[in-house]
């Protein structure tokens, strides 16, 4: 391809997810009829996103190889006062591995639902969902303003919602897709608050225009105050990361989105919903190179979020919400990275995440179907046997997860706890605690799970709750036409292991193969830029780095190594050798077992005193403010004034004309006496 990219041709990338959602949405629902088959909508969609993808692969061939960019308005909205609201694309190596990422996991999810959907009733919905979610999460990638960026934010949170309550008969679905909802608006108002001052400071939306001005920010205050309106700027776009990329502490809707159904899980917490904030902090990175206050704090959140949403791992018994928290504990590693100013190290490790854990996510749901939908891995054990290949590349998974020198997640892990050791910020100390320190919690949750689930004894035919509560309309159970929960565990069909094969190998090679390029060479030279006099971590970790090869050989000897292999045996010791250690230390730490079960307390604090000091102020403000000052005082209050009034100015027409001639009479009267007292 040239050294320019056609926007025509990339238009084709969010469009073809757009179309297949619509047809399917329509004309695949009752809403249009149901004029087409679950065939003819997954082929679309299917079509629609496999089409996103190759346009996309060679988008990035050429912006990798021929070194193409693009930054291109499509369409004007409308222009305010000078300020213009457009629609346009920005491609570069930071968009082009993003638009990769998102539709390789996204066609993943689409070939895997086939199977994992094929009984349930909203079938088509779903597939509409899920490429209409493509759709949003492409053009927030691709946009090359702020409008357009703030459109496809609020697209992907308002199709999650309607993901997480797909199953809109379960109240609990219900309840996680609203908790999702308002928890994303609290950090949404710090986004468009972040926005706004961009465009009252700038005059403009436009990325390319805005960091030309950047500079000229650090000498202005936000008035009425001595603030720095540059930090400002910047802890509110990263507040918005925060809800969106689940950061602590408005971390709390993501493990409860695991009751949509699992596809959605691996879709929303791999490669695209979870990571917009992320993305965009990397997006922002010369306004928050002008704030080390704002590092500071995106450093410390960070690490918060790292270590202590890897220890709730721990004590997680449905597989899904363990590699939710696990979810949660990797996105504050790549917070982490974006505090230590190594943007490029966050992205890297964006990308490395996206595949392992869509891995992990798309492994649990086979093991969810292959145990008849039980998802706690206390009864399960020994599937191994019965589903190979699910094993098999769940390992692979689990090994790029911790770390394991040589697999993707290595070079993304290791080298974030290279750059925080290299920081030379304030918060840079805990920081690098806390991501050694969830070296080995991440180790030791990720490999009970493993331990538990396809290793040890058999114990799904020992489970309680094997006939209660599986057969609802809308439940996993009775979704996908498996009743038995006694049955012996199943491999998947072909369309649900095909795609975890796929999503294996970039776990194993993708690190290895684009380390040197993504970190040390200049694939993100226009894309992500770094004061490298002030924070000068990436040359550091440049001058140390000799090859993939001799970093993970070198790997063999430092601390995170040994720090993961801990974790792998202290489970294997706890939950195969030795199952009584467990429960003699949640007796023993039985205060900190209810602090992790009840997830450090923060959905009670949020739902009994922040939303019913809510519902308390909302209340004081109808009754008091409402009812009484404007309905009773200033409503009720004028006309019961006016009407006093004409009352007693009726009482002064009494339509005799002697009455009317008294008061003529009377003010002359008042009036000489007045003249005359004022010529005195």
């Amino acid at each position: 391809m040239s050294q320019t990219l056609s926007a025509a041709t990339l238009l084709v990338v969010p469009m073809a997810p757009l179309v297949g959602a619509v047809l399917a949405g329509i004309f695949g629902t009752q809403f249009g009829g149901n004029w087409i088959g679950r065939k003819v909508s997954h082929s679309l969609t299917i079509g629609g996103v496999l089409l996103a993808f190759v346009f996309s692969a060679l988008t990035l061939q050429s912006v990798a190889q021929d070194g193409a960019r693009l930054n291109e308005t499509l369409y004007t909205w409308m222009v305010v006062g000078g300020l213009k609201m457009e629609i346009g694309f920005l491609v570069d190596g930071l968009t082009a591995m993003m638009m990769c990422v998102v539709t390789f996991v996204s066609l993943m999810v689409h070939v895997y639902t086939i199977g994992y959907m094929d009984e349930d009733e909203g079938y088509n919905r779903f597939f509409a969902y899920i490429s209409l979610f493509t759709f949003a999460m492409l053009m927030l990638v691709m946009s090359n303003n702020m409008l357009q960026l703030f459109f496809g934010w609020e697209a992907v949170g308002l199709v999650s919602y309607l993901l997480i309550g797909f199953w809109f008969n379960k109240p609990s679905a219900i309840f996680a897709n609203m908790k999702a909802f308002l928890v994303n608006r609290v950090g949404d108002f710090g986004f468009i608050l972040g926005i706004g001052l961009l465009a009252a400071y700038t005059g403009t939306l436009n990325y390319a225009e805005v960091f030309d001005k950047a500079s000229g920010l650090t000498a202005l205050v936000l008035p009425g105050t001595d603030w720095m309106l540059v930090t400002v700027i910047c802890i509110c776009l990263f507040i918005g990361a925060m809800g969106k990329s689940a950061q602590f502490p408005l971390h709390v809707w993501l493990p409860d989105s695991m009751e949509g159904p699992t596809p959605i899980s691996a879709l929303i917490h791999a490669a695209t919903m979870v990571t917009a904030g992320i993305f965009m902090v990397a997006r922002m990175s010369p306004l928050f190179e002008l704030s080390e206050t704002a590092l500071n704090l995106v450093l410390v959140i960070g690490a918060i979020t790292a270590l202590f949403m890897g220890f709730l791992g721990i004590i997680q018994n449905d597989i899904k919400r363990v590699v939710a928290y696990s979810t949660l504990s990797q996105l504050g590693y790549m917070t982490v990275a974006l505090g230590a100013s190594a943007y490029s190290v966050a992205v890297f490790h964006l990308m490395t995440h996206a595949f392992f854990k869509a891995l992990l996510f798309l492994g649990a749901g086979s093991v969810i179907m292959g145990m008849h939908h039980n998802q706690d891995i206390r009864w399960m054990g020994g599937v191994r046997k019965y589903m190979p290949i699910t094993w098999i590349t769940s390992l692979l998974g689990s090994l790029a997860l911790i770390g394991t020198p040589f697999f993707s997640g290595f070079y993304s892990k290791d080298s974030i706890i290279e750059a925080v050791a290299e920081s030379h910020l304030p918060a840079a100390g805990f920081a690098h605690f806390a991501v050694l320190a969830g070296v080995f919690v991440t180790a030791f949750y990720s490999f009970r799970m493993y331990f538990l689930v396809f290793h040890g004894k058999e114990r799904y035919d020992q489970n309680p709750d094997a006939h209660h509560g599986a057969h609802h309309v809308g439940d996993h159970d009775d979704a996908h036409g498996h009743h038995d929960a006694h049955d012996v565990p199943h491999e998947s069909p072909w369309v649900v292991w095909v795609p975890l094969v796929m999503l294996a190998i970039p776990s194993v090679v993708i690190g290895f193969m684009t380390i040197e390029p993504m970190l040390f060479g200049e694939f993100f030279k226009d894309a992500i830029l770094v004061n490298a006099d002030k924070h000068p971590v990436m040359q550091e970790l440049g001058e140390a780095f000799h090859g993939p090869v001799a970093m993970a050989v070198h790997a063999l000897t430092s601390a995170p190594f040994w720090l993961a292999l801990g974790g792998v045996v202290a489970a294997w010791y706890m939950y195969l050798v030795n199952p009584a250690v467990p429960a003699a230390l949640a007796r023993a730490l039985r205060p900190l077992v209810v602090l992790l079960e009840n997830k450090y307390f923060l959905d009670w604090i949020n739902e009994n005193i922040l939303a019913r000091g809510a519902r308390l102020l909302g209340t004081g403000l109808w009754k008091g403010g409402d009812r009484m000052l404007i309905d009773g005082f200033l409503v009720n209050g004028s006309w019961k004034l006016v009407g006093w009034i004409s009352g007693r100015v009726r009482q002064v027409q009494s339509g005799y004309l002697y009455h009317y001639a008294l008061a003529m009479i009377l003010g002359i009267f008042v009036l000489m006496t007045y003249f005359v007292w004022l010529n005195k």
